[in-house]
Order: structure tokens, then sequence, then C-alpha cells
């Protein structure tokens, strides 16, 4: 290759080299700054938190209180299938609690009945 035509190409060697470092440190200070944004949310977050728990009133009482049920993403079919196994489990649960509620009854001594009054 001729004299010129290497320094040409080392000029664009360098040229791209130097662009790529730039470009480089561009995407470093983005993740910087990322990063940074991350942890000052985390920090205010946290700071709103403590200052919410220091304006509630005793632990105690927040065990009364309901928290908002969540709604489940579930499809129609296992919609279908909860609520089938639900059912069949409070179905054995009142089974279960109308024979020991008999049995009970059945031990217990019998109440004295009275002649009915003419």
């Amino acid at each position: 290759m001729k004299p010129k035509k290497l320094k040409k190409r080392i000029q664009q060697l360098e040229k791209r080299l130097r662009e790529d470092s730039e470009k480089l440190d561009r995407l470093k200070r983005r993740l910087q700054q990322a990063e940074n944004a991350k942890a000052l949310k985390a920090a205010r977050k946290s700071a709103a938190r403590a200052t919410a728990s220091v304006g509630m009133k005793s632990p105690g009482s927040t065990a009364g209180e309901k928290k908002p049920k969540r709604k489940l993403n579930l499809s129609p079919e296992r919609r279908a299938q909860l609520s089938a196994a639900m059912k069949a489990r409070w179905a054995a649960k009142r089974a279960a609690d109308g024979n020991s509620a008999t049995s009970s009854d059945q031990n217990s001594p019998a109440p004295p009945t009275q002649p009915p009054e003419n």
C-alpha cells in the first residue's frame, strides 16, 4: 500500500476508536444516571413509608383494618375449576359439621318431654 493510503486508513481507524470510546462513555453515563435515579426513587419511597407509618395509629389497630382485595387475573376455565374445588370443599365441610352435630346430639341426654296441655 502507498503511504498516503495507509495514513488515511490509520486516521479512519483512530476516528472510529475515538467515536466508539465516546459512545461507550455516553452509555456508561446513562447507566450511572439510571442507577442514581433508581436509588433516589427507592429512598423517596422508603421515606414516604416511614412518614406514613408515623401518622398511623398503633400497630395493633391495623390488624382490624381490611386490606383491599386483589383481583386475580384468571381465565374463565381456571375460575370455573377453582369454583368447583371450593364448592366441593365447602360441601365436605358441611357434611363433616353435620355428622359431628348429629353425633353430639345422640350422646347428650334427651330432654324430658312434657305432655301437651288440653
